[in-house]
């Protein structure tokens, strides 16, 4: 199976990894909605199956409960894929979501991540905003800590700008960065990306379907009825006037892929991963039928000419 060396770590990654934010289920503000734990444990087993050697999560997915899920899915594996989790979205007694990067509060973080996780070291982790800013330093130095303990082979961030970079690198060398990128979300392209590739922090990046608008399988009458729990229901991504300019696009997506057999979430995903600076993309699941009709970015790329022709619908 095609891999790529994660910035400087010693993780060679399949293309696409396993995005573990939904499986976290409701209960939370930044939920996708109720969840079905055993649809989630299997749709990481078809993925392992067909290859991908990755999962991200975070503490923050389900107030722990994404990685809970994610143990589960893994337990009494002898060869497990690896596995990616986030510190600094704390949460109190009343579900609560704050933002913390203070020394002890992440010490906090990764021993109760590690025992949700079952493991006694986690392959990366990562910073999930740099917030509070001020505390920026504190943080990261912690992360360095824990690297030298053992607790974590990698440290990497998440929703850094490059300036953020630049702070955390004066203390230690970052190994990977996770943005937000899709053909909706293309803003790291004029300074971000260039400058991750310029000084190899590995780029892994999030939601490159847009949180599925560019599936193919969304629909206007589908984004109507999603739960109200569903943190989607809220977003103006999937109101009007965005939904319909969001869909057209999809419909291009759907057209090129079809071309070659390939579905719209396929080569949203390949449009991602065009990019030099990108080494993966994580990709949102819940079942295990949607991998099916994913799988295929592990391999498929748009060429120059079919790029232009769905950018050229924005």
């Amino acid at each position: 199976m095609q891999t790529k060396r994660l910035g400087n770590s010693d993780l060679d990654i399949t293309p696409i990894g396993v995005g573990a934010w939904a499986m976290g289920g409701p209960g939370y503000r930044f939920s996708w909605g109720d969840q079905d734990d055993s649809d989630s444990i299997a749709a990481i087993h078809r993925a392992l199956d067909l290859g991908i050697n990755w999962i991200d999560t975070a503490a923050v997915y389900g107030l722990g409960h994404s990685e809970e899920v994610v143990a589960k899915a893994l337990h009494g594996m002898a060869d497990r894929p690896y596995v990616f989790t986030k510190c600094e979205r704390v949460w109190d007694e009343n579900r609560e979501i704050s933002k913390c990067l203070k020394r002890e509060s992440i010490r906090r973080e990764i021993e109760a991540s590690l025992g949700r996780l079952k493991m006694d070291c986690v392959d990366l982790y990562q910073i999930h905003w740099a917030e509070p800013e001020d505390d920026l330093e504190e943080g990261w130095s912690t992360l360095v800590e824990l690297k030298s303990e053992g607790k974590v082979r990698h440290i990497g961030v998440c929703n850094f700008n490059v300036s953020h970079l630049k702070r955390a690198q004066a203390i230690a060398p970052i190994t990977s960065l996770q943005p937000p990128y899709s053909l909706l979300r293309r803003g790291i392209e004029e300074e971000i990306l260039p400058y991750a590739l310029g000084q190899g922090i590995g780029v892994i990046g999030y939601s490159p379907m847009a949180s599925g608008l560019l599936t193919g399988t969304m629909t206007a009458e589908r984004a109507a009825g999603l739960a109200e729990n569903d943190w989607r229901s809220r977003s103006d991504d999937f109101k009007e006037p965005k939904l319909s300019k969001h869909l057209a696009l999809s419909v291009k997506l759907a057209e090129v892929a079809s071309r070659h057999g390939r579905t719209a979430g396929e080569a949203a995903i390949a449009w991602t991963l065009r990019h030099p600076a990108v080494t993966g993309s994580i990709v949102g699941i819940r079942r295990p039928d949607q991998i099916e009709g994913l799988i295929g970015a592990m391999t498929f790329r748009l060429s120059n000419e079919e790029t232009a022709e769905v950018e050229a619908v924005l």
